[in-house]
């Protein structure tokens, strides 16, 4: 799979036929990128993305009502799990709770 290159002291990635990532000379393909999130659905353009998704529901919810400060707009059923971004899918919780992972009494990670 990967070779040396032709004397230069560089690893070329063979399956591609380029260098690899990480090799100086390397140049990526930002268009291909873009192309492979697209066809994925990773990747939405304007009010298509999933930030202005999730923007537009902080201010649905802050139309109903106020948001203190130190507190975030949550995803009851989150959106990996077919969650929507609803108004009746979100409620406000403490942006630290928001952030962070359930942990364990040792804290370290539990499993969902």
């Amino acid at each position: 799979m990967f070779s040396g290159g032709a004397g230069d002291g560089h690893a070329k990635d063979t399956r591609r036929g380029g260098r690899m990532p990480s090799g100086q000379g390397y140049e990526r393909d930002y268009a291909r990128e873009y192309a492979g999130q697209k066809a994925r659905g990773e990747s939405g353009t304007g009010s298509e993305s999933g930030n202005a998704k999730r923007k537009r529901l902080r201010r649905a919810v802050l139309k109903r009502r106020n948001i203190p400060k130190g507190k975030e707009v949550d995803h009851v059923r989150p959106l990996a799990h077919g969650g929507s971004n609803t108004v009746e899918n979100a409620r406000v919780v403490d942006a630290g709770k928001n952030r962070s992972f359930p942990r364990t009494k040792s804290a370290g990670m539990r499993k969902t």
